[in-house]
């Protein structure tokens, strides 16, 4: 098999004209023959999310009360489109099957294994998926019977070959994004953005040679265009680097998209729906680009353990007690740069959830510190490149920058791929510290 799977967002299908400039896309290229659907998007702001309103049916279903009213606003949407798009589609047959599984819910919810929240979520997907393959008179293929996941939840790898089996032959294939199946046959979902996943699972089971996400944005800005509106577009960038910018909050993509494609070495590409000449960013294995820096991303919500004792480094198993108590408290750290008598402990604010009191006491009582303090309103930004190791500066250039602009550093903190240099700074200095670090280094090579 080859080709191109071609994965398409909510806003690349909030409507007819939408769905219409996505068959101009397909038709383009003879070779975009798998294509990924996620639910409708909205077409304005005052729409209902797809998604929340089958959570909405699903939740008043569970309570015994009638779920005309999401039922109501999701046959229209699917109505419209498909008369909007000239296409024969049975949508009330789609909902009353629903609607026929979601019977008896509020009496005996362990029973119907098959309306569970993540069955009820992924339906506007497969609704949309069947409208388009109907438009497009393409073969609907069933995610929930070929994309599979293991008891715990996790991808299962056969689901490669199976699917595989299913997008043998010629013409379109049209394949929902969002969920497969469980062995016990309940649909399982991945998480929001989900559809990225998809997509790459696709691209990897058809064997394709490439794999383009189609979204509303040109592919990824150096640094956040909010911030930096004339921020250059990132024409190629590595798994591996676009990894390290999403950890700290580039989400053009989902995350965990990359991992079914890298190993097969299927590059993805970002584009634009409605710039389709635009050749968004290219993202593989290796870059041919020698600048050093490709991107710079940043988020605050950040706080920080603070921890001095005379002598640290001559006790052992100091450390350990620190991270001990976080573990016991179900909290997630995300960076610890030392001295010599001196622990800091990053935390996001979302996992610290209202227990930094407590972590500051249990870890008086078993580390017995000379001082110990929490301090919040931090911002975290990751300066990232594979091609810093090979650059003697980079760190210079970066610390003169900030100094230049009298943005005070808080943490410096640099892994051992030498990949990613991460910055602490106070949350009020982060839009001019991205601005600065990206005017450093946008045109350095």
């Amino acid at each position: 098999m080859s080709g191109i799977t071609c994965k398409f967002g909510g806003t690349s299908l909030a409507d007819a004209a939408c769905v219409i400039q996505v068959e101009r896309i397909i038709k383009a290229n003879p070779d975009r023959r798998f294509i990924v659907p996620s639910a409708p998007g909205k077409r304005n702001p005052k729409d209902r999310k797809i998604t929340d309103l089958l959570y909405a049916w699903h939740g008043l279903a569970l309570q015994g009360l009638d779920p005309v009213e999401p039922k109501q606003i999701i046959a229209e949407r699917f109505n419209q489109l498909a008369d909007d798009l000239g296409v024969d589609f049975d949508t009330k047959a789609i909902l009353d099957n629903i609607d026929a599984q979601l019977q008896g819910l509020a009496d005996d919810p362990e029973k119907h294994m098959h309306a569970k929240p993540d069955f009820m979520a992924s339906r506007g997907e497969y609704i949309n998926g069947r409208l388009l393959a109907a438009y497009l008179d393409a073969t609907f293929v069933d995610p929930a019977d070929s994309i599979k996941f293991t008891k715990s939840g996790r991808l299962n790898p056969d689901s490669y070959e199976l699917l595989g089996t299913h997008l043998k032959g010629d013409g379109l294939y049209v394949v929902p994004g969002f969920y497969g199946s469980l062995p016990d046959g309940r649909i399982k979902t991945f998480s929001r953005g989900g559809s990225d996943v998809t997509g790459a699972v696709v691209a990897r089971a058809s064997g394709s040679s490439l794999y383009e996400n189609w979204t509303d944005v040109s592919g990824f800005r150096m640094t956040d265009p909010r911030v930096v509106s004339n921020a250059k577009r990132i024409e190629e960038i590595t798994y591996k680097e676009l990894r390290e910018l999403s950890y700290m909050g580039a989400s053009v993509l989902h995350d965990e998209a990359i991992y079914p494609v890298r190993d097969v070495n299927i590059p993805i590409q970002i584009r634009n729906t409605w710039e389709p000449n635009s050749p968004g960013t290219l993202i593989v294995n290796e870059r041919v680009s020698d600048q050093p820096v490709c991107g710079i991303a940043g988020q605050g919500g950040f706080s920080m353990i603070n921890i001095e004792k005379a002598l640290m480094n001559k006790e052992k198993g100091f450390g350990f007690k620190v991270l001990q108590v976080l573990e016991e408290n179900g909290v997630s750290w995300e960076h610890m740069p030392t001295g010599i008598d001196t622990i800091s402990v990053v935390i996001k604010d979302e996992e610290l959830n209202g227990k930094g009191d407590d972590l500051i006491e249990e870890i008086k009582a078993r580390c017995n510190p000379d001082q110990i303090d929490l301090e919040s309103g931090f911002a975290m930004i990751a300066t990232v490149g594979q091609g810093m190791n090979n650059h003697i500066g980079v760190a210079g250039r970066l610390c003169s920058a900030l100094a230049e602009a009298k943005v005070n550093l808080e943490v410096i903190d640099q892994g051992s791929s030498e990949m990613n240099i991460i910055l602490g700074v106070y949350e009020a200095d982060l839009p001019r510290a991205l601005e600065v670090i990206y005017n450093a280094f946008q045109d350095w090579k």
